[in-house]
């Protein structure tokens, strides 16, 4: 892999149950588990999800026509099962809005086109979490890959 296709954050512990997560241009949110207006993780893949999506979507049609009003909602539900806790029926609804004019039609007819590029090619993190890419899990006190199979 380049060098350049390296990703990273880290988090650092705030207090219990609270981290700050800090990218590498020095940008930080804080993460709670929703006890507060904090984002919580999932909230946060859900972010991703629809913010990846949205770029792609207003790079495409933003070359026609600017666009009046661009608005994405993520939402899933949380469930446990037999694979523990995930996210199942992920959707991402695009309220975009374009000028009643030559322009704003070009953009308007771009959009299908658009969201399905991202959602089939473009959005890294759409494909990822569809792909089902492994996470592999390790500690600097020497563990790692997952943990023993807790007895009930």
């Amino acid at each position: 892999m380049a060098e350049d296709s390296l990703r990273s954050v880290t988090l650092s512990r705030v207090e219990k149950a609270i981290f700050t997560a800090t990218n590498i241009r020095g940008g930080s949110i804080t993460i709670g588990e929703g006890n507060d207006d904090d984002f919580t993780p999932v909230e946060l893949l859900l972010v991703a999800i629809a913010g990846c999506t949205a770029m792609d979507v207003d790079y495409i049609t933003g070359k026609r026509a600017e666009p009046e009003s661009f608005d994405v909602r993520a939402e899933a539900d949380k469930v446990r099962d037999d694979d523990g806790n995930h996210l199942t029926n992920i959707k991402v609804t695009f309220d975009v809005r374009f000028p009643p004019d030559e322009a704003g039609d070009k953009a308007r007819d771009s959009l299908p086109r658009a969201i399905a590029q991202s959602h089939d090619r473009l959005c890294t993190v759409s494909r990822t979490v569809q792909l089902g890419t492994p996470i592999e899990v390790v500690s600097t006190e020497g563990w790692t890959g997952r943990a023993p199979d807790l007895a009930p």
